[in-house]
């Protein structure tokens, strides 16, 4: 009997997965990577107060994208508070420098605040009155932060950016008067990667297209399952009914000295082991008997005997569905077969005489297991036809078991 295989679930979900490892990994779908500097920032003055030197050192800083990587020192410079313009715009900015006796002509560093106008116009401003490098410090709102600072075109000249409250404590240093000496260093570099808009587009595509696929594939499942579930039910459905029928054979069961049944030669067809004493045999409308043990099963799956494939259901008069019963035509006797007619005249001859003989006019050509068995024999040969003259009068076929 033909079985459907039940869809495997798991097979969709992997594929889905594998769609999106790929796509994730194809050249380009990571972008670029985006490469930054931190700055050491140094810091070095006198405090007036206790004449005491004040060393500050912190990797604060971050170097700006045009800037070269490059140490630098100086003192502190800040735009002129008289000015008003602490982002250091204007073009005829000044700075204030406070310098030691004699160092007036000393490098220096620009302090300016972030805002006002863009990067690149601060640092040229800076430039323009030889600073050695421009430092520029967040503004209040972003805390310790530091960002990113585009600034091309400003040449060879240092910038970096700080937080605001370490720019502000150097800006108060320096409006007070106080020389600070900054020295920047390289700090540590690092590296991070980020996707591109044209590898955001790609892996949205290949995400669409792997939900897709599994939605596909969901349907698809829950189809066949459905679809399995029904022909299960079907197919215990009809062997229900098959078993019903099976059911109407008639039985038999062996005894000691049986006529026509040689236990030491006989065997069943489906398991190839001799008649025993107190089996239990079916005896099939073709007349070949095996055990009930091994036939019934037998006839679930194939519905014919084994020996000469006469269809058993069809025998019995159920064509098509099992559930429709329609007349049938008397199987023909096959070599080795007896047929009923012969075996009652037989059983009743042999009831007249008195004889334990099987009547002569049996077939010839049929084998021991065929012949007659006593009143149990009867009883079921006399059923069988009477459940064919039901068959023919359209009524439906009686059953008994011994």
């Amino acid at each position: 009997m033909a079985c459907r295989r039940r869809p495997e679930a798991g097979v969709g979900a992997r594929g889905a997965l594998a769609l999106l490892a790929l796509a994730l990994n194809v050249p380009g779908a990571r972008g670029r990577a985006l490469e930054w500097y931190s700055a050491v920032v140094s810091t070095e003055y006198v405090d007036p107060h206790t004449n005491r030197t004040v060393w500050s050192v912190s990797e604060s800083g971050r170097f700006g994208d045009s800037s070269p990587k490059e140490g630098a020192q100086g003192l502190v410079g800040v735009p002129r508070a008289a000015d008003r313009d602490p982002e250091g715009c204007a073009p005829d900015t000044r700075f204030l420098v406070p310098a030691p006796g004699g160092q007036g002509d000393a490098p220096w560093v620009a302090l300016v605040a972030r805002g006002g106008c863009t990067f690149k116009d601060k640092v040229l401003v800076a430039a323009r009155r030889n600073a050695s490098a421009v430092v520029l410090y967040n503004g209040e709102g972003h805390g310790n932060l530091t960002t990113p600072m585009s600034h091309a075109g400003t040449g060879n000249i240092v910038v970096i950016m700080v937080s605001y409250p370490k720019g502000r404590e150097i800006l108060d240093l320096v409006q007070k008067g106080i020389a600070v000496k900054m020295t920047i260093g390289v700090g540590t570099r690092h590296v991070q990667e980020f996707i591109s808009g044209q590898s955001v587009v790609f892996v949205a595509i290949a995400f669409i297209t792997m939900m897709i696929i599994s939605l596909a594939w969901l349907i698809f499942y829950y189809i066949q399952r459905f679809l399995y579930t029904g022909s299960q039910f079907g197919s215990q459905s009809h062997r229900k009914e098959a078993k019903k029928i099976i059911g109407q054979l008639p039985l038999h069961t062996v005894k000691h000295g049986e006529k026509g049944i040689d236990v030491d030669a006989e065997n069943c067809a489906v398991c190839i082991e001799n008649f025993k004493v107190k089996d239990v045999i079916r005896i099939l409308p073709c007349k070949h008997i095996f055990h009930r043990i091994c036939i019934d099963p037998w006839l679930l799956d194939h519905r014919t005997c084994p020996m000469c494939k006469l269809d058993v259901i069809k025998a019995l008069g159920y064509w098509g569905e099992l559930e429709d019963v329609q007349e049938t035509p008397a199987p023909e006797p096959t070599p080795g077969s007896v047929l009923v007619a012969n075996l009652s005249i037989s059983l009743q001859d042999d009831r007249s005489e008195g004889s334990s003989l099987p009547s002569s006019s049996t077939s010839d050509s049929a084998p021991p297991c065929d012949a007659s068995f006593k009143e149990d024999a009867g009883e079921n040969t006399a059923l069988l036809e009477a459940g064919r003259s039901d068959l023919q009068r359209g009524g439906p076929i009686s059953s008994r078991t011994s």
